[in-house]
């Protein structure tokens, strides 16, 4: 299962790729906006962190599909490597998606509710579906179920389309989202970081080394 950040903070994205297998980078107008950056130099930097292989999204802003559509050029363009396109999933949207992958372009679906959102979305071409799994729980939906429901539509119907679950306010939704079949997760580098944050770990750790110590007086098996 991929597993990708969802952030535009270069330091904070560099810290996470060092230390664990990321897949790439998630992006959207709101994370971007929050650095306070020029997007194209950011986004420059963000793929100089993660490497050209690994996948960076980075959503469309314009409300109509031909402008879509120039907007994804102008982005596959502008940047090297493995890029994904986001693009809502309102009608336009949608006949953006069947636009782009007729040229090629890959894309994700975001702003996924329901089920019926993912379909028409793979019907159309993409690459990648996003549910907003805590979002849709803050509806009083149920964002794991519909996480759920979309990989069994989407098995059933041979689509050629991951689910990318989005949207996570703990790590127990991670969880439950791989249990439920996502191909993927995008979390905040909080939720990653928070996938190692077990005290359990760190008494372990101390215990041995404590114990080592006490006998050979030394911090490495190399001494």
């Amino acid at each position: 299962m991929k597993l990708f950040i969802d952030s535009a903070d270069v330091n904070k994205i560099q810290l996470l790729n060092d230390y664990y297998s990321i897949d790439g980078v998630t992006t959207n107008p709101s994370i971007i906006v929050k650095e306070g950056k020029p997007y194209l130099p950011l986004l420059k930097d963000i793929q100089s962190s993660i490497g050209t292989e690994k996948e960076l999204f980075v959503q469309a802003i314009a409300d109509m599909a031909e402008n879509i559509v120039e907007e994804a050029k102008y982005i596959q363009d502008s940047l090297q490597g493995n890029i994904v396109i986001k693009i809502p999933v309102t009608s336009e949207g949608l006949k953006a998606i069947k636009l782009l992958s007729r040229m090629g372009i890959r894309t994700l679906a975001t702003t996924v509710y329901t089920p019926m959102n993912a379909y028409l979305a793979a019907k159309a071409g993409a690459s990648y579906v996003a549910p907003y799994v805590n979002r849709i729980d803050n509806l009083s939906g149920n964002g794991i179920q519909v996480v759920k429901d979309i990989v069994e539509i989407f098995a059933k119907s041979n689509f050629n389309c991951e689910v990318l679950a989005a949207s996570f306010k703990n790590t127990q939704q991670v969880l439950e989202v791989c249990l439920a079949g996502a191909q993927g997760v995008t979390a905040s580098p909080d939720i990653i970081e928070a996938f190692l944050k077990v005290p359990s770990i760190k008494e372990n750790v101390e215990t041995f080394s404590k114990e080592w110590y006490g006998l050979y007086g030394s911090n490495s098996l190399l001494d």
